[in-house]
């Protein structure tokens, strides 16, 4: 097939690394002809257009492709994408993500290319976003839904707030659980003595890693507000903050006035290939984030067979359940999340049942290879239809 994905920013990110994953895998698995579509790696999180290059990957940077609204950049983005789909003739263009959605969805439409196909990997509307922005995005998405095939969801929960929003008809909606390399987490590439001594952890500390842009809503905050009181009853305690962003500085600061700087590690950015070497040197992944789809470091903390303590938001009901893989709270919970991390932090046999039990349950779902195949059979389908409505080309 000739196949098109369509994202606005190809940084270090949850989306990205899914996105990458699949075009690797529908050119190396099933021989597609495919082409990815990306706007200007903006900000301070890092990019990926070293591992497309050395992946042999055909990547076009749109400069009009941006993140933020921005209508005379947009427009001229839509008429761009428009002129690409016009000369790359694709049988399939799928777009990521809100922005490149929207955009990218109205210009295949309007080439009438066979397939064209939406993942959501976080919805751009809820309940921590301002109403105004809220009814904008419902709108731009309700319309955006009219002009695809078929829309597919990082989770199950990514679907029903999307149908209860009125985004789309129940028929279009297909969960595909993003992938990841899993074998790399099932076993980390260093020992997981000498990654901790490198981050400067004693056997004895119990470290809790965070991987996330520093970045608003991702919880960082939420950490700092129980942080004192966790490390008054259980001064082993450390915090792994692994990733960067704009709000570095203002942690850090926070961290010092509290009084509690030594007991956080900043790791900075990293390349997404030591991400499994990180978990494995930590004992608990926790992730008290406002909003995501269903956030990658869950599941590959649980391969490592790290327990999880997320806040109960999109999908990570999912995979953190509740005395099974992890503990689940209610967002925004500070008395629930420092009594979390101390009731982890103070039990190694219930550390190691969570953990166990959460990489017995996903080692198969998540698989990179689980995730390009599923997509390249709604492909074939889709194509199909196509074809039986509209009769062979001629």
């Amino acid at each position: 097939m000739r196949i098109v994905h369509v994202i606005t920013r190809l940084i270090l990110g949850g989306a990205q690394e899914n996105t990458l994953l699949t075009v690797e895998g529908l050119q190396k698995r099933h021989g597609d002809d495919v082409i990815l579509i990306t706007g200007p790696a903006e900000g301070p999180e890092g990019d990926l257009f070293e591992r497309a290059r050395r992946g042999g990957l055909k990547v076009e940077v749109m400069p009009e492709l941006v993140r933020a609204i921005r209508p005379g950049t947009d427009l001229r983005a839509y008429k761009r994408l428009r002129e690409s789909f016009q000369k790359l003739k694709p049988e399939v263009v799928h777009t990521h993500s809100s922005k490149a959605g929207i955009v990218g969805r109205a210009a295949a439409w309007k080439e009438r290319v066979p397939a064209v196909v939406h993942t959501i990997h976080g919805l751009p509307f809820g309940p921590s976003e301002r109403p105004v922005k809220n009814k904008l995005y419902v709108g731009l998405e309700r319309w955006a839904a009219r002009r695809c095939h078929s829309i597919v969801s990082v989770c199950d929960s990514m679907t029903e707030q999307a149908l209860a929003a009125g985004v789309g008809s129940p028929s279009q909606y297909q969960t595909v659980y993003s992938g990841m390399e899993v074998d790399s987490f099932l076993n980390p590439a260093r020992t997981r003595a000498e990654v901790r001594a490198e981050l400067g952890l004693e056997p004895h500390h119990v470290a809790f890693a965070t991987v996330a842009r520093l970045f608003e809503r991702k919880g960082h905050e939420d950490i700092l507000a129980v942080a004192p009181e966790v490390l008054r009853q259980n001064p082993q305690v450390k915090f792994v903050w692994i990733g960067s962003g704009i709000l570095r500085e203002r942690l850090e600061f926070e961290a010092e006035r509290l009084g509690i700087r030594s007991s956080i590690i900043f790791t900075g950015l990293v390349p997404p290939e030591r991400i499994p070497e990180l978990l494995n040197a930590c004992d608990v992944v926790v992730h008290p984030s406002l909003r995501e789809g269903l956030a990658r470091v869950l599941p590959q903390g649980l391969l490592c067979g790290r327990p999880g303590i997320s806040y109960d938001v999109d999908g990570a009901r999912e995979v953190i359940i509740t005395d099974q893989t992890g503990i689940l709270l209610k967002p925004r919970d500070f008395p629930g999340l420092q009594r979390a991390i101390g009731q982890l932090a103070s039990s190694a046999d219930l550390r190691e049942r969570l953990g166990a039990e959460g990489r017995r349950r996903f080692a198969k779902q998540f698989r990179a290879e689980t995730m390009v195949d599923e997509l390249r059979s709604l492909y074939e389908r889709l194509l199909a239809d196509r074809h039986i409505h509209t009769g062979p080309a001629q």
